[in-house]
């Protein structure tokens, strides 16, 4: 059984910095890709990025590009979004979630898919 438990959300001055950690296990397909999403109240919820777990690739919503960004270390099991120079508009609920290359990569492209397996969330606050 595949399990994502993610950390390290809290509360933070706009232009501040959060790391968020996914420690994952269970896992026996041979590929596949981590994500970040995150939903605001009120709002859908967004794909952020991901990471492959075969070649290490990433994609990022536009939102995040060039603030944001999510890593890797396999002897952890553990995925990180370090996020840079935050803003309001950031604060959400963050999830850690998995499934395939292929689906994560259309879940932040289109959006109009869900991947199978999430952690239980972290609140991300902003304030301005």
């Amino acid at each position: 059984e595949v399990q994502l438990v993610e950390s390290g959300g809290g509360l933070v001055q706009a232009g501040g910095s959060l790391r968020l950690s996914c420690a994952a296990s269970g896992f026996t397909a041979d590929e596949y890709a981590i994500g970040w999403f995150r939903q605001a109240p009120g709002k859908e919820r967004e794909a952020v990025s991901y990471i492959s777990s075969t070649d290490g690739s990433t994609e990022y919503a536009d939102s995040v590009k060039g603030r944001f960004t999510i890593s890797s270390d396999k002897v952890k099991n553990t995925v990180y979004l370090q996020m840079n120079r935050l803003k309001p508009e950031d604060t959400a609920v963050y999830y850690c979630a998995a499934d395939s290359l292929q689906v994560l990569r259309i879940a932040i492209r289109v959006g109009v898919i869900s991947p199978a397996h999430w952690g239980q969330g972290t609140q991300v606050t902003v304030s301005s």
